[in-house]
């Protein structure tokens, strides 16, 4: 079968999880959106790129008919879902329990590095950290147990409360420090605890 190029193997896998998520396949419009595309004609071939190669069929004059016809070995090797915790807060921190809200999928040659059984994502609320390119809105990707280095982004408890911020330690002494000049860097009072290391970032494109 005929090798995808990463942008039809991206349009294919968001295909494949709208399917999983809402049982629908997403429109010319959704697609363009998605992937930040200036018109519907790069969604549409797009589209018709994955039907010669034989990934994806639809029935003729039949809306939403679309459906994927192949599951290969190297396309489920490339993709995975990572379990999405809630939100996070990137601003003041705040006492906030993590909640399961289902998965993200992603391409793992976009992300850089294999998701093991301790990577997880958050969705981020505030902006503390755009001076890191990191977004309200955005979604972070996690790794839950390595030590985190001096200028690493972090998801973190501080004195019981969690934020998103960057991990710096000098004198020995570690604190959280916000990438936006009207947020305080935190200092713990009593406890600082490692939640997650940074290891990447999913945005969804605006219209």
């Amino acid at each position: 079968m005929t090798e995808l190029t990463t942008a039809q193997r991206r349009v294919l896998e968001f295909i494949r999880a709208e399917l999983r998520a809402n049982q629908l396949v997403p429109t010319l419009r959704e697609i363009a959106a998605h992937f930040g595309f200036k018109g519907h004609r790069a969604a549409a071939a797009h589209l018709d790129a994955l039907k010669r190669k034989g990934f994806v069929e639809s029935d003729p004059g039949k809306a939403r008919s679309l459906r994927i016809i192949s599951s290969v070995a190297w396309l489920r090797d490339r993709v995975a879902d990572i379990p999405l915790f809630g939100s996070i807060p990137a601003g003041f921190a705040q006492d906030k329990e993590q909640e399961t809200e289902g998965c993200v999928t992603v391409d793992v040659a976009s992300i850089g590095f294999n998701p093991t059984r301790n990577t997880f994502a958050l969705r981020v609320t505030g902006d503390s950290m755009v001076g890191r390119h990191i977004l309200s809105g955005d979604v972070v990707v996690l790794e839950h147990g390595p030590e985190p280095r001096h200028g690493e982004v972090v998801a973190a408890l501080i004195d019981g409360e969690s934020t998103l911020k960057t991990f710096i330690k000098r004198g020995g002494r570690p604190y959280l420090k916000a990438e936006n000049p009207r947020y305080p860097h935190l200092l713990p009072a009593q406890e600082l605890m490692i939640q997650g290391v940074f290891k990447a970032l999913i945005r969804k494109a605006t219209t």
